[in-house]
Formats: structure tokens, C-alpha cells, sequence
């Protein structure tokens, strides 16, 4: 028997027995051990192909890319395939409840009758009004309905809490001395919906008299500099109404006359007081999801006020005429007829007008 290095047959004839000649040609154990090794179908052992080795099929570019950038790709293609998904199916919320909801302002002046602003009596600055016209003090001037009923697709409930979110908006944006001369703002933005609130935050920061942003479209404010109450009680007549727009939006409007007691800001307390009547009509719209967080979308609001000079700048706040004689107060052009903002059977949208019976004379 050969020993070990040698074949079975022995050695071959002609032959050394030696592996020395084969040297040149025989692989060492780490080019073995590196060699890719991919084995044939069975189809293509049979078929007997010309190819000795079967390619893997690649996937183009993405074969050069590493694999934390495969990854990286992955992750882009789903979440932008989630984004796509859940912004067609993301719930739209309640019918009219619009973000383009804004609300539109108009603001009339009313200049006075005559070349003075008649002096109110302190002690007693209402005395003057007329019982006929029924005022009441505050909130019990509002006249909201007695009788809260549901409508076809809002129940009682629902338009019993919207009535009660408009009584506290109106007290907050004309009766509240914080907001009627303190300058604040906060309790009024509470109230509105989110919505509304970035035009809210612009007309309070940059007003301008465009019909969208004066900060005196949300509420009744005099400058704190210059005005003060001479009593926190405002006198208040008209009333509140409720419709179902839609079946999605609960209308509410209020149109109410306020009269308010001023004097100059600083001054001692038995100065001059002039009265201040401003007539406000707002129309509210709520829906489903404003009335469970309690608040309200203005749509329109417009105001008439006096006694005030024609072509004032009152975008910012109101500005009522001091007690006394009055330069000119605008052309006669400018001022069509008289308007008593009493009579609210008349349409509040005007323009510069009179003081048809100047409050307080």
C-alpha cells in the first residue's frame, strides 16, 4: 500500500509522484475558500447550455447603494404613502364648519346734531333716556328668547348652551370694563373659534379700517388714554334671535342699542360725562363643534356710533366727541340723513350720518 500522498493506482507512469509540476496551477485554501460557487437549475443541467455559470438577476442602480440607504428610501416611500393615505381619508369635521370662516366689519359715524356735545348729568347720566324705549340694565337689556326650543338637527341643549356662549360674548365685548377701557383683550379671544382667531390676534396687533381687520369689528373699546367710564353700568335695549341656517350651522344674531357714560380719562370724578350710544348688530354662526367647546364664529358685525366726528380713524378704538362745541364734522354730502340708532327696525348698514336725537339732551 502507497503511503498517503500517493493516488490509489499509484503513481502514474512518466510520472515523479511529486506535485511539484502542478504547483503553478493549484489553488490555495483562502482562493478556494473566496470563490463564488453558484450552482446551475436543474433545466440547465439538462439543457446542457452554453453557460457554465447562471447570473443573478440585479436590480440596476439600487445594487450599488448601501444598504443603509436602501433603508433610508424605504422609510421616504412609506411615509410619504402614509401622508397621502390619511390626508384623503382624515375625517372633515361638522358641516359649515369652515376654515375660511372671517368675519366682515362696518362702522358708521354718527356726528351730532348740532355744533355741541350736551353735557350728561353725573349723578344721574341716564336720567334723560326714555322709559318707552326699554332700556334695562347689563345683560338683562339682551332680550334673549324665553323660550329655548330645538330646531330640526339642534336639540334644546345644544341651542341652550349656544344662546348662553353668545350672552357671555356679548357681555365680555360690551359690557366688560376690562375690554370697554382697560385695553384687554384675552376674554374676548377665548370665545372665538380657533379659526377666527389668527384675523382676531391681526386687528388687535395692526387694525385697519378694510372691513376685516379693525379691532372695534369684534368688540367696543375707547382708548384707555383717553376715555373712562364714569359708571360701570350700561344701559341696553334689543333683542337676540336664533335660526338653523343649515343643517350643519346654528345662526344666532344680536342687535342690541348701548348707551354708555363717559368722561375724560384722569379726570376727577365730578367732571364733564357725555353719553355714548352705539348700536351693534352681530351674527353668529355655530356649529356642532362650537358649541361643545363653547365658542363662536362672527360672521358679520356692524356698528353705529356717536357722537363722532365723520372720517375718524376708529379701526383701533372708538372715538366719541368730548363735551362741548365741535368743529366740523364732515360735509353734508358725507351725512344723508339722520339715523337714530334707537330704531332698529332700520337697516344698521349706513353711511356717515346724524345723530338723529342726540342721547343725553
Amino acid at each position: 500500500m502507497g503511503d498517503r500522498g500517493e493516488p490509489p493506482e499509484g503513481v502514474p507512469e512518466g510520472g515523479s509522484g511529486s506535485d511539484d509540476e502542478y504547483r503553478s496551477v493549484v489553488f490555495d485554501e483562502s482562493f478556494v475558500r473566496a470563490a463564488r460557487i453558484t450552482e446551475l437549475s436543474a433545466e440547465e443541467r439538462l439543457g446542457g447550455g452554453s453557460r457554465a455559470i447562471r447570473h443573478k438577476v440585479g436590480a440596476g442602480a439600487f445594487t450599488s447603494l448601501p444598504r443603509q440607504a436602501l433603508t433610508l428610501l424605504l422609510l421616504i416611500v412609506l411615509a410619504f404613502g402614509a401622508a397621502v393615505y390619511f390626508g384623503v381619508t382624515a375625517p372633515r369635521g361638522d358641516p359649515g364648519q369652515s376654515g375660511a370662516t372671517q368675519l366682515t366689519a362696518e362702522l358708521t359715524a354718527l356726528a351730532p346734531a348740532t355744533g355741541e356735545v350736551p353735557a350728561a348729568d353725573p349723578s344721574s347720566p341716564f336720567a334723560s333716556l326714555a322709559a318707552a324705549t326699554g332700556y334695562a340694565d347689563g345683560s338683562a337689556g339682551f332680550g334673549l328668547p324665553a323660550v329655548r326650543t330645538a330646531t330640526a338637527h339642534f336639540s334644546q341643549s345644544q341651542v341652550s348652551v349656544a344662546l348662553d356662549t353668545v350672552r357671555r360674548y356679548l357681555e365680555a365685548t360690551e359690557l366688560a370694563p376690562a375690554v370697554l377701557v382697560q385695553g384687554q383683550t384675552a376674554p374676548v379671544r377665548a370665545l372665538l373659534a380657533p379659526q377666527e382667531q389668527d384675523q382676531f390676534d391681526q386687528s388687535v396687533a395692526s387694525p385697519a379700517d378694510d372691513q376685516h381687520h379693525s379691532a372695534t369689528g369684534w368688540m367696543v373699546r375707547f382708548d384707555p388714554m383717553r376715555i373712562a367710564l364714569a359708571t360701570d353700568t350700561v344701559k341696553v335695549a334689543g333683542g337676540v334671535t336664533v335660526t338653523e341656517l343649515d343643517p350643519g350651522t346654528l345662526q344666532i344674531t344680536s342687535d342690541h342699542t348701548l348707551v354708555y357714560a363717559l368722561r375724560p380719562a384722569g379726570a376727577v370724578t365730578n367732571g364733564p360725562v357725555s353719553l355714548y350710544t352705539v348700536r351693534r348688530e352681530v351674527r353668529f354662526d355655530l356649529g356642532p363643534t362650537d358649541i361643545a367647546n363653547a365658542q363662536v364664529r362672527l360672521v358679520d358685525s356692524v356698528e353705529q356710533a356717536g357722537p363722532t366726528a365723520c372720517g375718524a380713524a376708529q379701526a383701533d378704538y372708538l372715538r366719541p366727541l368730548a363735551v362741548g362745541p365741535v368743529g366740523p364734522v364732515g360735509s353734508a354730502a358725507a351725512r344723508p340723513g339722520a339715523v337714530d340708532p334707537a330704531d332698529r327696525s332700520q337697516p344698521a348698514w349706513q353711511q356717515c350720518a346724524v345723530l338723529a336725537t342726540p342721547t343725553g339732551s
